[in-house]
């Protein structure tokens, strides 16, 4: 099973053609997407269309302050439960159940909090021990906005305008890791430091600003039994993907 997570920057724009060729030939099972500006207007029609052109079948989680969320499956996919997650968000959560070969699959796409490193700190927590289950199959995926605990990031940070650069700083000045430490301490595995290949780096792009330093925001994080099952992960980085958003899309491999 392939699984494909993307921030596709304020919901596509004239860039969703672009966004649309390089799902479809990246093939995933899986799609999670973040800022889908728009997609559930009119009746979802946006959103309809997406699904039809990647011929997937889509669940969407509008945001009560923010942008909208996303999970997609492929045939012979489908899901068989979902929910929606905006008031506890800055963004939202889309949550889908999809049954597999080695039991029900939990699939949570989630943007968390881009401006406030306590907030996104007490999101991450309450995703974390919400969809903690040792003995189950669970997929985090999506813009965690938060940095490595593993990785050391002052150099890259420093490279940073202050206004940005606070974004990603505790109250003493040292760089937040307390979002994705929240995950680990719930039993998720990072997959990058199991199954990663090259700097796995998601931004910055061509298509981003000077909001950006040089590293990763993008992650897919597995409870135990998932996690064991990673095999392969990588950051989809070509001339296409730098310039249809300014993340790029991560892509995981599993055997299931």
């Amino acid at each position: 099973m392939r699984v494909l997570t993307w921030n596709i920057k304020n919901g596509g724009g004239d860039r969703l053609p672009s966004i649309i060729t390089v799902i479809d030939q990246a093939r995933p099972d899986v799609v999670t997407l973040q800022e889908l500006q728009g997609f559930h207007r009119y009746g979802g029609r946006r959103l309809r269309e997406l699904a039809t052109a990647l011929d997937m079948t889509a669940h969407l989680a509008p945001s009560v302050r923010a942008q909208p969320v996303a999970v997609l499956v492929r045939e012979p996919l489908r899901i068989v439960r979902r929910a929606r997650i905006s008031w506890r968000l800055h963004h939202a959560a889309a949550v889908v159940v999809v049954p597999t070969p080695v039991g029900p699959l939990t699939v949570v796409s989630v943007h968390l909090n881009p401006f406030s490193p306590y907030r996104r700190m007490r999101e991450a927590r309450w995703l974390a021990a919400r969809y903690a289950t040792p003995n189950g199959l669970t997929l985090i995926a999506g813009d965690m906005n938060g940095l490595d605990p593993a990785g050391d990031h002052t150099t890259a940070l420093a490279t940073l305008p202050g206004l940005y650069r606070k974004r990603h700083l505790t109250s003493d000045g040292r760089p937040d890791t307390r979002a994705l430490a929240a995950f680990r301490e719930e039993g998720f595995t990072d997959l990058w430091h199991t199954a990663g290949v090259g700097d796995g780096h998601t931004v910055p792009t061509a298509c981003a600003g000077h909001e950006f330093a040089p590293v990763r925001l993008d992650y897919l994080l597995a409870g135990p039994p998932l996690a064991a099952r990673a095999q392969h992960l990588r950051v989809i980085r070509d001339d296409l993907t730098a310039n249809a958003s300014d993340h790029y899309p991560l892509q995981a491999d599993f055997d299931l």
